[in-house]
């Protein structure tokens, strides 16, 4: 028990809401008067640091024994577990589910049979209306071994009952398992590699996907094993970038939730990443009419009263939220708008960006940066791309590292850092060999910039200007090469660059193009 990390006790009681904080001290108030004392007396002194320094607590509180201090951290830190427990068990399906379960099994011990089945009843409902298959198998493996010491006459029945319901639970635990490992194991990939990157790429993945997949009857298979499937096959379409098939899964997900609107409830987590997929689809194909209705559907959450929203919730939908707040400034081309709204949020961004995932936080830097150089302001864009370039331990997303690089060095470019582009031209260049992912079109943009460096005259430049724009209009037809335009809009820019107009102003005329394009065939497909 003594093995609690300090930081890990500090961290929890920084957690706290004041409703939890009141709950705990009156939770430890039933113990006795001295034990009592100390935990109120460490919780109140770690409450009141903002950087953790046990050297002053003890120095301040002389009735905290030094050599005792190690136990009665780990003490209260599992009396605040044990609080929270109770205080969040109303809110919280789960632990209503195994609390009920842990009854069960107590009457059990006490050969109260006919109590314990009644509650395995009350458990089981429980459990299936929340579609909680791992649960229910526990709970169908205690009452196998309760049903033999109650003989009465319809034991039979219930015999051939549990032992459908045993099966039929245990098949789709299987499915889900299978689903979600495929999941989890494809956004792994993602959060390394990015986008394929290749033919190889391609086929590997493929393979991988179609030989994992179980025999199944869509028709047949639960809400959850629905879930997981769905995210599998969108997990793979957005890796492959078929975002057009990623569509339909992902619309398919949430009228998932749509059709059992209870789900949502109980299954609030994975609900906000389904909308979070649906938006990251409806973004890339410019169906902007939909993305602003999911867009409120996801707002919608933070203002329902019968949703329990969590740390962990709300830490979900402030990157969700943001994100595509960000993005929906991409499909329209209203990148200065988008920078005032970062400018605004900054401090609740950066509170919010230390409990984020690293994969989360770069895309986030990254999504920011392409803002700032959308609106021309190429100084603050290179402030949030070196927060990527400067992760001495880069070890995710590569692709964004990569893309990052790409544009620092056109930032460089735009402020005439003449000095830093051609050092960078070189690391670059020996960066992509290193990792083996020097592809066109990083050569071609280098090169472009590296005769510029020799040649800078207005005739030169607008000579490099459309020959690079040649090359990039040929590699964007070019099904791997393509994925880059994915996160730079490198064409926009040299037209910006060949017309003298604004980035912005180029992207956003191409935008309400391209939006109007697609709401028209959606109307004309009705």
């Amino acid at each position: 028990m003594s093995k609690i990390k300090s930081d890990h006790l500090f961290r929890l009681i920084k957690t706290l809401s004041k409703g939890e904080k009141r709950f705990f001290k009156l939770y430890v108030s039933r113990l006795n008067d001295s034990e009592n004392k100390k935990f109120i007396i460490l919780f109140n002194a770690i409450d009141k640091q903002k950087v953790y320094d046990e050297d002053l607590i003890l120095s301040k509180e002389k009735t905290l024994n030094p050599k005792q201090f190690s136990n009665l951290k780990a003490h209260l830190y599992y009396q605040l577990l044990k609080c929270l427990k109770l205080c969040n068990s109303n809110n919280l399906d789960t632990i209503n589910i195994i609390e009920f379960l842990d009854y069960a099994r107590i009457l059990y011990s006490k050969c109260l049979y006919k109590e314990c089945i009644k509650m395995i009843d009350k458990v089981k409902k429980m459990a299936v209306d929340n579609d909680y298959s791992v649960l229910l198998l526990e709970i169908l493996e205690l009452e196998k071994l309760v049903i033999p010491k109650t003989l009465n006459a319809g034991n039979e029945r219930r015999v051939n009952q549990l032992i459908t319901e045993t099966v039929k639970v245990a098949e789709s635990i299987k499915n889900i398992n299978i689903f979600s490992n495929l999941s989890l194991k494809l956004n792994s990939y993602y959060v390394q590699t990015g986008f394929i990157k290749n033919k190889a790429d391609l086929e590997k993945i493929t393979y991988f996907f179609s030989s994992s997949l179980p025999i199944y009857k869509e028709s047949k298979l639960s809400f959850q094993e629905k879930l997981y499937l769905y995210n599998s096959f969108i997990g793979y379409y957005f890796f492959i970038q078929d975002f057009k098939q990623a569509y339909i899964y992902a619309d398919k997900l949430v009228k998932l939730f749509d059709v059992q609107p209870e789900m949502k409830k109980h299954k609030l987590e994975m609900y906000i990443k389904a909308l979070n997929n649906l938006l990251v689809a409806q973004h890339k194909l410019y169906k902007y009419n939909e993305f602003v209705s999911t867009q409120k559907q996801l707002v919608a959450i933070k203002r329902d009263k019968g949703l329990v929203l969590t740390e962990n919730i709300n830490l979900s939908l402030f990157k969700t939220i943001y994100f595509h707040e960000i993005n929906r400034h991409f499909m329209s081309g209203e990148f200065k708008s988008g920078t005032r709204m970062v400018a605004a949020l900054e401090s609740e961004i950066n509170k919010f960006i230390s409990k984020l995932d690293k994969h989360s936080v770069l895309l986030f830097y990254y999504k920011i940066s392409c803002l700032y150089f959308g609106s021309n302001n190429f100084k603050i864009a290179l402030k949030w791309l070196n927060k990527i370039l400067n992760e001495r331990e880069i070890q995710l997303r590569e692709d964004l590292y990569s893309f990052s690089r790409i544009l620092s060095l056109i930032c460089h470019f735009e402020l005439e850092h003449s000095d830093l582009v051609e050092s960078n031209i070189k690391s670059t260049y020996r960066y992509f060999i290193k990792k083996g992912d020097l592809t066109v079109y990083q050569t071609h943009i280098l090169d472009f910039l590296k005769r510029i460096l020799t040649d800078s005259s207005g005739k030169s430049l607008r000579k490099g200007l459309i020959q690079l724009k040649n090359e990039m209009e040929q590699l964007e037809k070019n099904r791997f090469e393509k994925r880059a335009f994915i996160y730079f809009d490198m064409l926009s820019w040299l037209e910006s660059k060949l017309e003298r107009r604004s980035v912005q102003e180029v992207i956003r005329e191409k935008s309400l193009k391209r939006i109007s394009q697609v709401e028209n065939k959606i109307e004309n497909d009705l």
